[in-house]
């Protein structure tokens, strides 16, 4: 206040150029911002979403309401928020899925995962897990591999739907390993996971979140995760990385973005708000309750890993000629 008043006396001239940029910027957010989530309530990017809504909405003093759209695998949602104006008041968890293997596979999707939004910040990352059903013959990867190989295309694998993480992710695996596995996909991960569970498919490619609880339980063998390092939930299993497939030793993503040509003070605003979030350590604590890891950076490093993810599966897509059909 005692810097306006300074100014104002100066008379409204000197106030009109150098008092305009700082007006624009700390006007957003002026109501509640919607922060969609492109799949149904529940799952891990939800969960994500609403514990960073709650931190969130004191730091911007507005309400951040998580509202769900499922459908089409998450394109429903994100389409959503590629068509909305750029203001920073509709925003979307994208997710690997939503960004690069939907894309990826299907062309037709109505927006480009790189040119028609804005990356703000990358939330979380979490590993994902091979895990086969307790009736398959073999307890560890070496064995895993060595029955694929003995007897092609006698096994499949669940995936949420055709063009999920899930399903570009083991058509990677099957080409790095030179196996053949049958895809049967579900409307879901729920499903595909209960199927896997229940012995209607031999294994599933899950978020290591999701899994953990069926794998604890006994109902599930867990064969090799995607991490940095061996995971302190499953500390016998090996990572991609060890068992020479460096290519999916990676985690999926989940962060924030809006439409394309939103302000840059507007990106940064929220950007701000949510690292800071991140930086709580009661919000951090709930975060890699899930078994994800918390990674925050800039919206530029952001952009760049979508883009990385994008042509990733896109050479995936090509390599083993597949289809959304």
């Amino acid at each position: 206040m005692l810097i306006r008043r300074t100014f104002i006396r100066a008379g409204a001239a000197a106030l009109a150029l150098p008092l305009a940029p700082f007006a624009r910027a700390q006007a957003f957010p002026s109501k509640p911002i919607r922060l969609l989530v492109p799949f149904a309530p529940g799952g891990t990017t939800d969960l994500l979403a609403r514990i960073l809504a709650e931190r969130m909405a004191p730091l911007l003093g507005q309400p951040v309401i998580v509202e769900n759209k499922s459908g089409g695998g998450g394109t429903v949602g994100a389409a959503e928020v590629a068509r909305a104006a750029p203001d920073g008041y509709l925003l979307c968890m994208v997710t690997a899925s939503t960004a690069a293997a939907g894309p990826a596979l299907n062309p037709k999707i109505p927006y480009h995962p790189v040119t028609d939004f804005t990356p703000i910040i990358n939330v979380a990352a979490t590993p994902n897990v091979i895990a086969a059903h307790t009736g398959f013959p073999a307890r560890n990867f070496e064995a895993f591999l060595g029955e694929l190989k003995r007897r092609p295309g006698r096994y499949s694998y669940a995936s949420a739907g055709t063009g999920s993480l899930a399903h570009l992710q083991m058509e990677l695996f099957k080409s790095l390993s030179g196996t053949f596995i049958a895809h049967i996909p579900y409307r879901g991960g729920a499903p595909a996971l209960n199927d896997t569970v229940a012995g209607q498919t031999a294994m599933i490619l899950d978020n290591l979140p999701t899994a953990l609880p069926f794998i604890t339980a006994g109902r599930l063998n867990p064969i090799v995760v995607s991490a940095p390092a061996r995971t302190a939930q499953l500390p016998e299993v090996p990572t991609f990385k060890e068992v020479g497939m460096e290519p999916m030793n990676r985690m999926g993503f989940f962060g924030i973005e809006g439409p394309r040509g939103m302000r840059k003070d507007v990106v940064d605003r929220i950007s701000d708000a949510a690292g800071r979030a991140l930086l709580d350590p009661a919000t951090r604590k709930r975060i890699e309750a899930t078994g994800s890891v918390v990674v925050s950076g800039t919206p530029e490093q952001f952009g760049e890993q979508i883009r990385t993810e994008y042509e990733l599966y896109r050479q995936v897509v090509a390599k083993q000629k597949l289809s959304p059909d």
